[in-house]
């Protein structure tokens, strides 16, 4: 999956050493953070080339008269602009395939983490009082119905956060400033 070579013929050495990065030979040897920083120096080329592209398409429309007649004059700009675009895409997939490992890890040591905790065997199995599995006080079981409503707490609080409701607060709190400051003027 390689960039087509007439887009490359257009890119200066240091351009076509950037793109070249983005082969998916060099893209493996990465780790999260470089294909990130990657990522970034590619999507500023790739901005910038696309800048300069309708900067200058937008002024030959006035000189050719009309965006057909000015776009073959800019056709540089336009294929330095695709090549870029071609190569983010690259390294976008590369650094989402990173991203989700990354996030898989992480679960993965959490849950180890979490059932390490709940048996007694790992790092956090010190902060429990003593005699207590779940560490709670003997005898102070808890219902299904507290652990659904605090396993969905916050979740729940969440789906209240609409535009609406927003607007709702919002307008709660500027009438009850108005009150104070109505108040403070008296």
């Amino acid at each position: 999956m390689t960039i087509n070579a007439s887009l490359i013929a257009v890119l200066t050495d240091s351009e076509r050493l950037l793109v070249a990065q983005t082969e998916p030979g060099e893209l493996a040897a990465l780790d999260e953070d470089a294909a990130v920083e990657l990522h970034d120096r590619i999507r500023r080329a790739r901005n910038k080339y696309a800048g300069q592209y309708r900067r200058t398409a937008s002024e030959r429309v006035r000189q050719a008269g009309g965006r057909g007649k000015a776009r073959p004059q800019n056709r540089h700009a336009a294929m330095k602009a695709e090549a870029f675009e071609e190569a983010l895409s690259r390294v976008s997939r590369r650094v989402a395939v990173l991203a989700r490992q990354s996030a898989s890890d992480l679960r993965a040591e959490r849950i180890h983490a979490a059932r390490a905790a709940r048996t007694g065997t790992g790092p956090a199995a010190g902060t429990r009082p003593a005699g207590s599995a779940t560490g709670r006080p003997a005898g102070t079981a808890r219902s299904s119905q507290s652990r659904r409503s605090s396993a969905t707490g916050p979740v729940a609080d969440r789906s209240h956060r609409t535009p609406a409701t927003a607007k709702r607060r919002a307008a709660t709190r500027a009438s009850g400033a108005r009150r104070q400051a109505a108040k403070d003027s008296r």
